[in-house]
């Protein structure tokens, strides 16, 4: 499972509806690493079998529309090699070591595969489940040949001795690298307008998948608050973040940070332990059939401060603002811009000073990917993208106040016809962050 961005730091949270669960610390012991252990986690129902996998059908269709882009971008084919572009499109996960493994798709060809040669038979296994069927061509390559010089052999069977060859962007450098100087009749170009093209809009299938992600992670993170307890650390928690997800049946992890260290977006790796008053971030999210969820709540163990309180609701009225912004056609940048306003007009500004990151990024199989909420977008093809219904995004303001605490609520965005709405319901107060949930 693709969670990268967080895997460092432990895990965790605390409390629920607004009223402290505590009696006496949490000593850590022998016998309560089971769920029976936790009665809100016992309960947590199955949630893995409302899960549909997708079909070859529908892959086939991803790749007709990759075929049409491809010509509206002058692009002859596309290379992937690495990342989840490749189970998008073939169901084929190619997570390369040293040695080059390549699914090529043509605009007007069958597609082939470039493999070490004894890798042949897992990659033919593979592939003729997959949407290709046998209609994939292998192209094994032994230890003491060129794999790149076999890139070029492939075109050029399929009539393509010279063209534009698309290269995925998780492909290594010197992957890419070595292909362009193995086949200098090829003019290699991003293959983003392609894949990104593709993928950032999400069918009806796919948002199914996330919605269920997102329920499965807010069941999750509820039950946890229900089961904490003072002196609890982040491994123990941690520990029943693990326990929640292996009940509702989805791999999924989750970053706990307490007190000061949550004004540290992405935390710390310093030993935390809770305490009757702390405030607490839980962040990260699970997957299901490919598909991310990526969910923080903000609260408090206890009684909040009058300053919690507020900087909770500027942070929430950020959130609010930056839905109400987005809609087709309006420029990504433009909703960062309306939430920071917010923020920076209730005194935690200019610019970056308090809410120190981009608004947030786009969402699917990746945790993080295209478009970004964010003026000028470094990570895209597009620096200024329109959004487009089907884009789904996270929605996380944050101001981060250092040496103190830190707020940030975060919960998915779609873009729709004529507007957006988050996929979660929005948290409704720092002492009570799961009211109102109706699952």
């Amino acid at each position: 499972m693709p969670f990268t961005r967080r895997r460092f730091l432990a895990t965790g949270l605390a409390t629920t509806a607004g009223t402290a669960l505590i009696a006496k610390p949490f000593v850590a012991r022998a016998g309560t690493t089971s769920a029976q252990s936790f009665p809100a986690i016992e309960k947590l129902p199955r949630l893995s079998g409302q899960a549909r996998p997708f079909t070859n059908e529908e892959r086939l269709a991803r790749i007709e529309r990759a075929k049409q882009l491809m010509a509206t971008n002058k692009i002859d084919a596309i290379l992937i090699a690495g990342g989840t572009s490749g189970l998008y499109f073939a169901n084929l996960p190619i997570w390369n070591s040293e040695r080059l493994w390549a699914l090529v798709i043509p605009a007007k060809d069958k597609p082939f595969v470039v493999a070490p040669a004894f890798e042949e038979g897992r990659a033919r296994e593979t592939l003729d489940a997959g949407p290709f069927g046998r209609g994939a061509q292998v192209l094994p390559w032994q230890e003491d040949e060129s794999p790149f010089t076999l890139v070029g052999k492939g075109l050029r069977d399929r009539g393509l001795a010279t063209g534009t060859l698309g290269i995925d962007e998780n492909t290594k450098f010197v992957f890419a690298d070595s292909i362009r100087a193995a086949n200098p009749h090829l003019t290699l170009v991003s293959a983003t307008p392609v894949t990104a093209g593709c993928r950032m809009i999400k069918d009806a299938h796919e948002l199914e998948c996330m919605r269920l992600a997102s329920k499965a992670t807010l069941m999750v993170y509820r039950a946890v608050a229900q089961s904490v307890r003072a002196g609890m650390t982040n491994a123990d928690v941690e520990n029943l973040v693990q326990l929640g997800y292996a009940r509702i049946g989805f791999p999924g992890e989750a970053s706990l940070n307490i007190d000061e260290f949550t004004a540290l977006p992405h935390g710390s790796a310093k030993p935390q332990t809770l305490r009757e008053g702390s405030i607490l971030m839980l962040d990260d999210g699970c997957t299901v059939e490919g598909y991310q969820s990526d969910i923080t709540r903000t609260f408090v163990l206890g009684k909040p401060s009058d300053k919690m309180k507020k900087v909770f609701d500027i942070v929430k009225a950020a959130q609010t603002a930056a839905l109400k912004t987005a809609r087709p056609g309006i420029v990504a940048g433009d909703v960062d811009a309306a939430a920071r306003k917010v923020i920076v007009d209730a005194g935690y500004g200019p610019g970056f000073t308090y809410f120190t990151h981009r608004l947030g990024h786009g969402i699917g199989m990746d945790g993080h990917e295209w478009p970004y909420f964010v003026k000028n977008d470094m990570f895209g093809w597009d620096p200024a993208p329109k959004l487009k219904p089907g884009m789904t995004f996270s929605d996380e303001p944050g101001v981060y106040i250092k040496g103190e605490f830190g707020v940030r609520l975060e919960d998915e965005l779609l873009v729709t016809e004529d507007g957006a709405e988050l996929l979660t319901p929005q948290s409704p107060s720092i002492d009570d962050p799961f009211a109102g949930m109706t699952y």
